[in-house]
Order: structure tokens, then sequence, then C-alpha cells
């Protein structure tokens, strides 16, 4: 059974309108069925508790930052690319910025290229990125908005209480961004070791409008509670992209990940990233270049610490 894509059940629509008719013969069903849940447990883990909306722009954060059991949780999301499938066609890239509404000089994913040796040995590595959705996320330790209780609801029904800062860490390991108690001070993105955050020169910061707002990659979760995969997995052309539970050893996945031929980026940021790459060539990713790379020269001040 494939995790990459899913049908919509009749009579039910997707999110996004702006997305290729479904062929496959998974369904959401049986993907839901694939990570031990049903669909009405599956739209419970978008849940969280009403929180209110208490900033704290002098104050460090109180409590814990990273939630500490995440890989003890039903569910875990992670991700897998598999680059021996990935021609480098920045198809996600595309699919992310217009399932997503991302501005223009900022991007949520993208795919950086690398060319190494001579002809006619000479050779282009990819190197398809999204925020990695850490067990230990550095952005989440740095913001200084104090943190409120709030609850995720499990397939099972259980309910697990965990701290919300404006960037925060759900059981479930999804790295989010509450952008309405987000301050704007932007050291979230400085700290991020992947350069996967950024500042939106349009979305404002708890609605003060001389302050950006923090914006990244949400592996689309509204998306993946009702069932329906991120719009990079969907979009890619060449079937490189996975995602799924990697709490349930029976997920494609997780066995993936068992199997031992997976990498990580930046292992020695101390990260423990939740997105894992087959075929991983590091030079790629430390010496390639992308569209985000070449924004960031351009527009620096959407990609470091609000001054």
């Amino acid at each position: 059974m494939s995790e990459r894509e899913l049908t919509v059940n009749e009579g039910e629509e997707l999110l996004e309108t702006v997305e290729p008719a479904e062929t496959q013969d998974t369904s959401r069903r049986a993907f839901l069925g694939a990570l031990g849940m049903g669909a009405g447990a599956a739209l419970a883990l978008a849940g969280c508790a009403d929180e209110d909306e208490d900033k704290d722009d002098d104050k460090k954060a109180e409590g814990p930052k990273a939630f500490p059991d995440q890989d003890k949780q039903e569910v875990r999301w992670g991700f897998v690319v598999d680059l021996g499938k990935c021609a480098g066609c920045e198809t996600c890239a595309v699919a992310c910025k217009t399932a997503n509404d991302v501005r223009l000089r900022v991007f949520r994913s993208a795919v950086r290229k690398y060319e190494s040796g001579t002809y006619p040995a000479a050779k282009r590595d990819y190197v398809p990125w999204l925020c990695n959705h850490c067990a230990n996320p550095k952005c989440v330790e740095r913001c200084p908005v104090k943190a409120v209780d709030a609850e995720l609801v499990m397939p099972s029904g259980k309910k697990v209480a965990y701290k919300r800062h404006a960037t925060y860490q759900r059981p479930d390991g999804l790295v989010l961004i509450d952008q309405d108690r987000c301050v704007g001070c932007g050291k979230c993105v400085a700290d991020c070791p992947y350069g996967a955050r950024y500042l939106d020169p349009l979305k404002k910061a708890g609605g003060d409008d001389t302050k950006k707002a923090a914006d990244k990659c949400t592996m689309c979760f509204h998306r993946m509670a009702k069932g329906v995969v991120p719009a990079c997995v969907t979009a890619c052309p060449g079937d490189a992209r996975l995602v799924g539970n990697l709490n349930d050893p029976n997920s494609e996945v997780a066995k993936l990940v068992a199997g031992g031929t997976t990498e990580v980026l930046q292992k020695d940021a101390g990260t423990e990233p939740r997105v894992y790459y087959i075929g991983l060539n590091a030079a790629a990713w430390t010496k390639g270049s992308d569209a985000k790379i070449e924004s960031q020269l351009k527009h620096p001040e959407l990609y470091s610490e609000a001054t």
C-alpha cells in the first residue's frame, strides 16, 4: 500500500482546488488505515485547545520547549525523500507555493542543485528540502513568547497536553507557528540550521502592521487532518516523496528508516530531523544552490532576526 497519495471519498472535496484529478488506487480511508486511525480520528489531529492571546516580547518563554515524548505517541509524522527518483523538476516547490499561498521572495520548500565532476563523468545531484520538523527544534527553543496550555486529541481519543509558544511542537512531532501570537522577532528564523524559516513580507505578527510574522512548511497539517497528503507529495511526478507515521513499525516510512538506508541533513546540528533522504549527497546540500538562497542574498531582512 502506498502512502504517497489519496483519493477523496465521494461527495467530499479537497482543501485545495489546484490539485490534479486523483487517479491512484489508494483511498483516503486506506491511507488512514495504514496509520491506525479512522477519518474522524484524523480530523481530531488538527484540534487544539483554545488559548489566550498573551504575548511576552521581553521575557524568555517558560516551561518545556520541544515536546519530550513525541516518539512514544500514537502518531509521529515523518518524511522520506528518495533522491534516486527525484529529477530536480521543482514541481514540489511550485505545488507548495500554490497550495499554501507562499509569497514571492520566500519559500517553504525548494530544490537545491549541485553539479560536480567533468565531462564525461559530470553529474548533478538534487536535495529537495522542507522544514525537518525536528525532534529537538532550535526554533522552538528560541521562541520568546510565553507558553500557554494546549492539548492534541490522538486517534484513540486520548488527549495529550503540551505547552504552546508562538513557535511550538505538537505531541505528534509537527513544528508549527501561531502567527496570531508571533511577535515578529525573527529569532526562530535565525536559529534554524536549515534555513527553512522566513519572515513573511505580508503576514503581520499578532496583527501588528509593523512586524512580519514567521512562516515555514507545516507539512500541510490541514490537509493531513483530512486524510490528504501534503501538496508536494501529491504533485511529485517521480513518486519520490513519502509521508507517514514513524511510530507505526508497519508504515512504509518507518520501514525505510529502520532499514538503515536513510540519512538526515546536518546530523551534527543535534536537531534530530524527521525528514529522511535515500541516496543523499551531503555536498549537494552544503555546496548547492536553490531559489531560496538566491532570494536570501537579495532580501536578507526576510531571513534573519528583525532589527
